[in-house]
């Protein structure tokens, strides 16, 4: 008895250990797949806003989730204009409107999208010392891209908030510095 009472706190940090990583584990976001890209159709990939455009052969990871969503999601902010004829292709798949790019709206990843579930409801969105809340009006597709429905863009990754020029300039970010920003983010 006294040999495993002595042991007895060593196995159960191995429990610990063991358990935290296989909770860890499943946090994963782990990607679903692969699309190799088709060269766009010539005048068929908006590069506004410095959107790439998919290239032949390339091959581009897909994810069916997400990160977990925390009081301080960590994601990149990319920038998108959601007005018709803008590098956002498609009306919002939230309302089949355009928004205007001084209204502040977002698009975000597949996963966090979650079946259109934040469609229409606001996020707040922090970065360079300042807030914003801004309305998810669209998916950022991690599952689909280089075909005309997606524009030929490549899919989203999976850490994505696609915004507004109106986010951005609530922000504070200095214009020379739009594209991609560090961010976190949560429901409103």
């Amino acid at each position: 008895m006294k040999s495993f009472c002595s042991k007895a706190p060593f196995i159960f940090l191995i429990f610990l250990v063991i358990t935290n990583c296989l909770f860890s584990e499943a946090q994963k976001c782990r990607p679903s797949g692969r699309i190799i890209g088709k060269k766009p159709p010539p005048g068929q990939c908006n590069t506004e806003n410095d959107s790439d455009c998919c290239k032949e052969g390339k091959a581009y990871t897909t994810y069916e989730c997400s990160p977990p969503v925390t009081s301080h999601t960590k994601a990149t902010l990319t920038l998108n204009s959601f007005e018709k004829g803008g590098d956002g292709g498609s009306p919002s798949e939230c309302d089949n409107k355009y928004h205007s790019d001084d209204t502040p709206v977002v698009a975000l990843s597949t996963g966090w999208f979650n079946n259109k579930s934040r469609c229409l409801n606001n996020i707040t969105i922090s970065a360079n010392g300042r807030s914003v809340v801004a309305m998810v009006v669209d998916e950022c597709d991690s599952r689909k891209g280089c075909d005309e429905d997606h524009d030929y863009q490549p899919p989203c990754n999976n850490n994505i908030v696609d915004a507004s020029k109106a986010v951005w300039e609530a922000l504070g970010v200095p214009h020379d510095q739009w594209g991609e920003i560090e961010i976190t983010w949560l429901d409103a």
